[in-house]
């Protein structure tokens, strides 16, 4: 029987998630070589070299993860974060995740921030104007200033979006928890020994033990559609309690 920590409603909580939880949807990882990266040369469509040689390839490559993106649905841990979100008071829960697909928006996520953009967002390179788009895109999509747009998400070789505000929600957190993810890819691996030298319990759920597994307190290893759901419920008790 898993034993959870417990919380209260003044608990301040982060969660950071990553490609895991969208991976139990049935979008591919980055490591999944059956899936849309296995078929492309990462360092060619995902970093701002390979845009500037050949944006029409960058450009088929990302049509196709939108494409995809808007086929698959929100699963049960994803849900599960939803109910954690409504059953704590206003201000007390966020959101960070590392995924560019929208299914915590989906399934009903608000405070929220996409550290790596969004597949459903484009960024003109003249004018930098951001607008989100769900429709189908030209290989070379252009901006109405006339300018090449590119897609609205962070490329290898880029900083992350609005870190230091990140770094500063999660150095406050009472509850640090991250589902889903490598403990790798770096910055977002580095939140989890942030929080908990900050003074945060920390937590996480995932496929594989991470790679920074001695800065969880309490880890649980398996599904985050089938964690998540006990562990919420679990949580929703200590706060009507």
């Amino acid at each position: 029987m898993d034993v959870f920590p417990d919380i209260a409603q003044e608990t301040r909580m982060v969660v950071l998630t990553g490609a895991g939880i969208s991976a139990e949807s049935g979008v591919p990882t980055f490591r999944d070589k059956d899936g849309v990266w296995g078929k492309y040369d990462v360092m060619s469509v995902a970093t701002p070299e390979g845009f500037a040689r050949d944006p029409g390839q960058v450009w088929r490559f990302y049509n196709e993860r939108r494409k995809q993106a808007q086929s698959v649905k929100p699963n049960a841990g994803h849900y599960a974060l939803v109910r954690l979100e409504e059953f704590l008071p206003e201000g007390r829960f966020t959101l960070i995740t590392q995924n560019v697909d929208h299914l915590h928006r989906k399934a009903g996520s608000r405070n929220m921030h996409h550290m790596h953009g969004e597949l459903a967002k484009v960024r003109c390179t003249r004018c930098e104007k951001v607008r989100e788009t769900l429709e189908d895109l030209p290989e070379l999509p252009r901006c109405e200033c006339g300018g090449l747009l590119r897609p609205h998400v962070v490329w290898f070789g880029e900083v992350p979006f609005d870190m230091d505000r990140l770094f500063s929600l999660v150095e406050a957190c009472d509850l640090f928890l991250v589902v889903g993810t490598s403990g790798v890819v770096h910055p977002a691996a580095g939140f989890v020994i942030h929080a908990k030298r900050s003074g945060a319990t920390t937590v996480g759920v995932n496929l594989e033990v991470p790679e920074n597994r001695g800065f969880i307190d309490h880890f649980y290893q398996g599904k985050s559609g089938e964690i998540l759901p006990r562990l919420v419920e679990y949580w929703a008790r200590c706060l009507i309690a």
